[in-house]
């Protein structure tokens, strides 16, 4: 099996490399710090495997999963990730992951991870699994609306419903308020609104970001 390691963390990839080289059938073929660059390496590498993080620069580990997906639709994507939170859990699944691991994961189930989805299975760390059985008993209310939206723009659609103005939002996220306006527009294209207040009214009402 050929892997591509996709992290914005050094000391992972290298972790990752190092346990990985040991295995005789798996056969590390590349590395990419961000979403943009797993894209690249994708298209000059074409792996079996793309062990994906999730939050990463430039472009996060779902978007790539669902570029990466829709261009090959055979290469298998496993997110691995210290993140088990929701918002995060169920977009990359819609987004084509095969499965969805957390970092401490035992390294020999990493690799039995990786042969069970290069037989066409899904596999979930036991935590998330019990999360998505969870969300199904409670019938969550998620939406297309929701998962359109990059993890940026759920980040800045949460501080709108906090009230917050374009110039805190900027402050607070560390970017420009040009690009805070230039999300906004693309959050209300995505969910079909008007303006912001309309977006902060469904956000609340579907209990987009409660715990």
């Amino acid at each position: 099996m050929k892997i591509l390691l996709v992290d914005d963390h050094l000391v992972v990839l290298k972790g990752l490399r190092f346990f990985l080289q040991t295995r005789p059938d798996l056969d590390i073929v590349g590395e990419a710090q961000d979403g943009k660059e797993a894209l690249r390496q994708v298209e000059k590498l074409q792996p079996d495997i793309v062990l994906m993080d999730v939050i990463m620069p430039n472009m996060d580990g779902i978007e790539a999963t669902k570029h990466i997906k829709a261009q090959h639709p055979s290469i298998h994507v496993i997110i691995l990730t210290s993140s088990s939170d929701r918002d995060h859990v169920l977009p990359a699944i819609r987004a084509g992951a095969s499965g969805y691991q957390l970092k401490d994961v035992d390294p020999s189930l990493l690799e039995e991870a990786m042969i069970a989805v290069m037989g066409g299975k899904t596999s979930l760390h036991p935590q998330i699994s019990n999360q998505l059985m969870t969300h199904v008993a409670k019938g969550d209310e998620y939406d297309a609306g929701f998962h359109a939206l990059t993890l940026r723009e759920r980040d800045i659609l949460k501080h709108i419903t906090y009230g917050q103005s374009n110039k805190e939002m900027a402050a607070v996220l560390h970017i420009s308020e040009k690009t805070v306006k230039t999300h906004i527009t693309s959050i209300l294209g995505k969910m079909e609104v008007q303006d912001r207040t309309q977006a902060a009214i469904h956000a609340l009402k579907h209990r987009w970001f409660e715990e």
